[in-house]
């Protein structure tokens, strides 16, 4: 029984990981890969405090990658890089 509560709670605890990452994802999306305009200060505010909420590193570290893109042709390619980042975070 102890075992069964230990792998329901392991994967509740997986389950919000992916939640969240879905969620920045999905944000991530809307906010900037399909904007018609530049992205503003608060919704960079925004997705800068959802990708530090992730506690994942590596997400973290593509994020900068991304905002630290110094050409457009660039930041495209950083971003290309953290959607599969993330979609492959939420297919394990």
């Amino acid at each position: 029984m102890a075992l069964y509560f230990v792998k329901t709670s392991q994967a509740y605890q997986v389950q919000k990981v992916n939640d969240k990452i879905l969620a920045f994802r999905n944000m991530f999306t809307e906010k900037v890969l399909l904007a018609d305009r530049e992205v503003d200060f608060d919704t960079r505010l925004t997705l800068e405090t959802a990708v530090r909420a992730l506690n994942d590193q590596e997400v973290f570290d593509q994020w900068q990658k991304f905002t630290k893109a110094e050409t457009k042709e660039m930041a495209s390619y950083e971003a290309k890089k953290l959607l599969h980042l993330l979609v492959r975070k939420t297919s394990i």
